[in-house]
Order: structure tokens, then C-alpha cells, then sequence
């Protein structure tokens, strides 16, 4: 049996951070705004006729390998570590392979981890016939993944690598409920310039930081969080609108304020490629996922794209990514 599934990337364009439990639970109506993309997470698993399990990532160009009665070994393996506890998670009956690669670069603040994490575990629980409905998947992502990274992990980045397209992921006492917004695609993608800056990033640490701080009590924080649920929202509102000027007019008063949240959301290498994107048609930058390097999403001005994109190629160390909007979320197919 041959098994391939594949998952979207994201761009956050607002509310990024207020999805980590518990913060959302501190500020009503709570709620990020996010985008799938074309940069795809894949997932390749081919079943085998003896009792060997071999995990393989191209990426990180790494492999691990034990049998079906040493399964349990997995859950204290540190090579490819989420590979291998999700599979510990699983726990399949048959040998097999399976190889992992991502289009999107690493540590570029898409949400690469997290959406690879959705398109393993389609594939797995296909492998071990189809055992939990698709509505367990996310929460199954998220705890796995907090075992490896070893910090609470946000909610926002499964639900576009689930069911694609644009949506707010709205936050509350009573769960998390998933919206998805009908707006401008077209619009979007003309006025959205993705960059690459070279730097890799680690959000386990950034957003680590910033939890314990909201924990303990820090007032400038929660102040922080409340006007990051109030772009969201407002962002929304300007989507569902078809309020250009306006989703321009709030992404630019929220980069100053996130930047409050860390002095390592930005590095000099962002910075300096948000001063060329707003010389050249840029409006506002919004930095994807915790920052401190990694991908920086821009909203142009409507037919300035080009021009964003271009002046920030010729800068070094940066590289334009290329992206339409994933509609599909997860899929898998089985042959």
C-alpha cells in the first residue's frame, strides 16, 4: 500500500501568539486570522513485507529505523523526533517507510513543523485504518508536538494545514471554532509579497518567553495581547468587508505593537529588508510566527507587488517565495 498526503503552510496575518493555551482564555473574543499556502508539507508512506519501520527526512536529511516489536523504542528517540513519536503514537502493525519533505523553508515561520505534523498523522491514521475521525487530528498534532518541543504549542497553524483557504480561528472557554472567511482571494494574493530572510528561527523559545510573562502577571503584556485580539478581530471585519485600505491601516499599527512583545522579533537582517519593502510599495511588514528570523509576509499596495518583491531580491541573503492560496487543506491518497 502507498500512502502520500500533503498539508498546507500558513501565513498568520493577525492574532498570531494569542492561540497558546492558556493566554487565550485572559482576553474575550480572542482570535487569529490566517492564510494557507501553496508550499506544501508531504507525507510518503509505503508499507513493506517484513516487520522493519524506517523513518526518513529529506529535509534534515536524517533517517532512524526499528521494527514493529521495538516501536516502543520511538517514544525517547531524538533523531526526527516528532516523526517518531507521532509513530509511537500510532503504534501500526505492519512494516513500512515513510519519507518526510517540506517546500517551504526551515525555520521560516509558516508553521513547516506543525503542518508537516497534520499531513504525518493523514497518512498514519490511514495506515492504521482510518482509527480516529479527522476532528481528532488537531489536538492530536498539538500534543504530540508539545511532548517535542517541550513548551505549549498554538492552535492556529493545524486548523490551515487541515482545511486550507483563509479563516479566523476564533478562541474561548467554550474551544476553539474554526470560520472560514469568504473574501477577495484574488485581492489577497495580488497584494501579498512573501520573503525568506536567510535566518532560521526557533518560536519554542520566543513564545515560551512571552507565555511565562503573561502567566506571571505582566501588565504590559496583557496589555500587549489585548490590542493583538483587537487587530484580529479588526482584520477580519476588513476582510469580510473587502476593505482593502483599511486590513493596509491596521497591519501597519500592529507592527509596532508586536514588536513590543520582544526585542528578538526582529533582527537586523529584517529590519533592513522592511525598510526596503516600505520604500518600494510595501504598507506594512507582519512577521510570520514568533519572529527573530524566518519569513516576513508584506501587504502592498495594489500593484506594487512586483516592486516589493523586487527590490527585496536584490537585498543579500533574502529570497522571494513564490505562493498562490491552498484551498485543500490535508489530503491523502491511497493507492
Amino acid at each position: 500500500m502507498l500512502i502520500e498526503s500533503s498539508a498546507p503552510t500558513r501565513v498568520d496575518l493577525a492574532g498570531g501568539t494569542i492561540d497558546i493555551p492558556p493566554l487565550f482564555l485572559f482576553h474575550e473574543g480572542a482570535a487569529t486570522v490566517n492564510f494557507a499556502v501553496s508550499m506544501l508539507a508531504h507525507c510518503h508512506i509505503e508499507t513493506r513485507d517484513d516487520d522493519r519501520i524506517i523513518l526518513e527526512s529529506v529535509d534534515q536529511k536524517a533517517s532512524l529505523e526499528t521494527t514493529v516489536d521495538n516501536i516502543a523504542s520511538l517514544r525517547e528517540e531524538p533523531t526526527l523526533e516528532l516523526l517518531a513519536k507521532l509513530v509511537y503514537f500510532f503504534r501500526p502493525t505492519v512494516g513500512f517507510k515513510m519519507t518526510t519533505e517540506s517546500e517551504a523553508p526551515a525555520g521560516a515561520g509558516l508553521a513547516g513543523s506543525s503542518t508537516l505534523n497534520i499531513a504525518c498523522i493523514g497518512a498514519l491514521n490511514k495506515l492504521v485504518g482510518d482509527r480516529y475521525a479527522p476532528d481528532r487530528f488537531i489536538p492530536i498534532a498539538a500534543n504530540v508536538e508539545c511532548q517535542v518541543i517541550r513548551v505549549p504549542t498554538g492552535f492556529q497553524d493545524y486548523y490551515s494545514a487541515q482545511y486550507g483557504s483563509v479563516a479566523s480561528i476564533n478562541f474561548g472557554p467554550a474551544g476553539i471554532d474554526r470560520e472560514a472567511l469568504a473574501i477577495d482571494t484574488a485581492t489577497l494574493e495580488r497584494r501579498i509579497a512573501i520573503c525568506y530572510t536567510g535566518e532560521p528561527r526557533n518560536s519554542g523559545i520566543n513564545n515560551w518567553e512571552i507565555t511565562k510573562r503573561h502567566i506571571d502577571g505582566d501588565r504590559e503584556i496583557f496589555d500587549i495581547f489585548e490590542g493583538i485580539r483587537d487587530t484580529a478581530v479588526e482584520t477580519r471585519k476588513a476582510l469580510l468587508a473587502d476593505d482593502w485600505d483599511e486590513v493596509g491601516r491596521i497591519l501597519a499599527g500592529a507592527f509596532p505593537a508586536r514588536k513590543r512583545l520582544s526585542p528578538n522579533i526582529t533582527t537586523p537582517q529584517m529590519d533592513r529588508l522592511i525598510e526596503a519593502a516600505l520604500a518600494n510599495g510595501a504598507i506594512a511588514p507582519k512577521v510570520c510566527g514568533a519572529g527573530g528570523g524566518g519569513c516576513i509576509a508584506f501587504f502592498c499596495e495594489d500593484g506594487r507587488r512586483a516592486d516589493v518583491e523586487a527590490a527585496l531580491a536584490a537585498e543579500n541573503g533574502a529570497k522571494v517565495l513564490q505562493w498562490t492560496l491552498n484551498h485543500d487543506g490535508l489530503t491523502v491518497k491511497v493507492s
